[in-house]
């Protein structure tokens, strides 16, 4: 899963890790690329029950380290559950008590549980650093993790008609630096990608036609929409402008 900023021809990832074995491998990716690509590191709610007092302390170690720019992949699923409720429960708990100490913003999942979702974060406090990833709700969640103090990252989902076209609108709500745009990658290739890809596998590639879809939403131009977006996504993770390091 990729989110992505860009400046002067200079591209700058931000790859997901999603497990302990996941984080150790995005952060290997990351040290091949040093600048341009920065690394999350978290625990999926599909994942929870790894999550050991060990695990607490390693992901803790993780998470100081300054490729890392964000806790998570982290949150709760109740639509594949394949994670005990509780299990993902605590694990969310442990993981935003742990971006507070590392003063790291959280990279947030919800699937089918935004009540419990929302009650954990009003828990621990009523403003979070964070981003609410792959945002595919209504109305009513849109505005809660607004209130919340939330980015709300915006993937292909929207440009698929059949479950997407909710988001059209949806997106005018979102405040420009606080609207993130993400791949999902390699999972949710854009429904109307013409001609069509011989490969279902998303990639950062194909982030230009989703904000191109974002920015009409909007009524803005895709200029304006990339210069808010990467403005908010710096400002969220801590990232400096490579760009004077562009070959």
């Amino acid at each position: 899963m990729l989110s992505r900023a860009r400046s002067a021809g200079v591209v700058q990832l931000v790859v997901t890790g999603s497990s302990l074995a996941g984080t150790h491998k995005t952060l290997g990716l990351v040290r091949q690329q040093p600048g341009r690509l920065f690394a999350t590191a978290g625990i999926h709610p599909h994942h929870a029950g790894e999550l050991t007092e060990t695990a607490v302390s390693e992901l803790a170690e993780l998470a100081r380290r300054p490729e890392v720019v964000a806790v998570g992949e982290c949150g709760l699923d109740y639509y594949r559950d394949l994670a005990p409720r509780e299990a993902q429960r605590r694990a969310f708990h442990r993981q935003l008590e742990l971006a507070a100490q590392v003063g790291k913003p959280v990279f947030l999942h919800q699937r089918d549980a935004h009540a419990d979702f929302a009650a954990i974060l009003r828990e621990h406090g009523a403003q979070h650093r964070g981003v609410a990833h792959c945002f595919t709700g209504g109305g009513e969640e849109l505005r809660c993790y607004l209130e919340l103090g939330l980015a709300i990252g915006i993937t292909g989902w929207i440009c698929d008609e059949r479950r997407g076209a909710h988001l059209a609108a949806l997106v005018r709500e979102i405040p420009g630096e606080r609207l993130l745009l993400e791949t999902d990658g390699p999972y949710l290739l854009p429904r109307d990608l013409s001609p069509r890809p011989a490969s279902r596998r998303n990639e950062p590639a194909y982030l230009p036609h989703i904000a191109a879809t974002v920015a009409r939403a909007r009524g803005e131009s895709l200029q304006a929409l990339a210069s808010a977006s990467t403005r908010g996504s710096r400002e969220l993770f801590s990232i400096t402008d490579c760009s004077d390091h562009s070959t």
